[in-house]
């Protein structure tokens, strides 16, 4: 089976509701989709979305540099040499590691069809059910609160609340949010680099002294600022998590080796796709910090993709935050993994087991 052509597409689904953080608000999940053909005429997926604020990518980046430098590279290529394929695609540029996801995530769907085997078995996994956490967009407390209650009732047994644009009202939000999920749900708190690290700080100590226990507090300060993540981690006892100061291994082992944080946050988007979301969670497993992974606000196909290197390192990977296709309105991808709110689900289709991309609007660009 050789790699024939790579076509491009346009997947948009709407939220149930608008999509807040610090660093930005969404109104619907907009992803590029890869198709890469094989000469046999069988079609591996990969998507992407575009998230300039995290991986400096926009729509027409990531077009750009799979037609121009990724995929020329994979044309005419045996998809049996995975290994490599995907050292062709981490080596073709750098950065553009959400187009080097997308190329990732189409080439283990295929060597998956090519194996009939689920991605999850060619790993050497076993898991095939996850649990995942669902995020409260930060708001209005009252919003929140509602939102926090109506997650509970559908059976979410972990919460992520987004904060970082108002440190004392961040305080009143979680501590209002806990209150009522006490008992009944953990509760796991993102500042998305929105605080200073005095901030962080005294935010997160005011929470301790009133007897709010976090599971984890995720990127309180700037990406770039280690020197404050650490200032953070020694100040506190919540554990840190770093998600967007750890993109590929590298950034993983200089974090846990200076002490920055306790967790490390895996999303393909960052790391450029499977290969090396692999590698993180053994370099963190081996160094011992805990691993979550993650997902940017995209459509269920890079999110299976995760969902099945969750299941292939359930060891390393411990605590899963995959909600993005429950946010949306609905989900157009059938493949071989199923979102039922806080359940995740693999089956045994060989690679992702796409059967069906809705709202797919193709691209009159392609490569081959």
């Amino acid at each position: 089976m050789k790699i024939r052509s790579i076509a491009f597409g346009m997947l948009r689904a709407p939220l149930h509701a608008p999509f807040k953080t610090a660093l930005r608000t969404v109104h619907q999940v907009e992803d590029v989709v890869l198709i890469v053909a094989s000469d046999d005429g069988r079609l591996g997926y990969g998507s992407a979305p575009a998230t300039p604020a995290i991986t400096g990518e926009t729509h027409e980046t990531i077009i750009e540099t799979v037609r121009r430098e990724i995929g020329p590279r994979l044309l005419g290529a045996s998809v049996e040499r995975l290994n490599e394929l995907t050292h062709a695609v981490q080596a073709s540029t750098a950065g553009n590691t959400s187009a080097k996801a997308a190329v990732e995530i189409a080439l283990y769907d295929l060597h998956g069809q090519l194996r009939d085997a689920p991605i999850y078995q060619l790993l050497g996994g076993g898991k095939t059910r996850l649990m995942t956490d669902m995020t409260i967009s930060v708001n209005d407390i009252a919003v929140m609160v509602e939102d926090a209650g109506r997650a509970l009732e559908q059976g979410f047994e972990a919460l992520k609340i987004k904060v970082g644009d108002d440190p004392a009202q961040d305080v009143e939000r979680i501590k209002a949010i806990y209150a009522l999920a006490q008992g009944r749900a953990r509760i796991r708190l993102d500042a998305n680099q929105g605080w200073t690290p005095e901030q962080a700080v005294r935010a997160i100590r005011s929470l301790e002294a009133e007897g709010v226990r976090l599971e984890w507090v995720e990127q309180p300060v700037g990406a770039n600022d280690l020197d404050g993540m650490r200032q953070v981690k020694a100040n506190v006892k919540t554990p840190v998590m770093a998600d967007e100061s750890a993109f590929g291994p590298r950034e993983a082992l200089n974090i846990i080796n200076s002490g920055a944080a306790d967790v490390i946050n895996i999303k393909l988007m960052k790391t450029g796709g499977i290969s090396n979301a692999i590698k993180v969670a053994d370099i963190s497993h081996v160094c011992g910090a805990r691993c979550l992974i993650g997902c940017m606000l995209e459509s269920s196909i890079g999110v299976a993709a995760a969902a099945h290197v969750a299941a292939a390192k359930s060891t390393e990977i411990t605590m899963i935050d995959l909600d993005a296709p429950v946010l949306c309105a609905e989900d157009p991808v059938r493949s071989g993994v199923s979102f039922d709110r806080a359940e995740i689900s693999i089956s045994d289709a060989p690679g992702l087991g796409i059967t069906e991309v809705g709202n797919l609007e193709m691209l009159d660009v392609r490569v081959g």
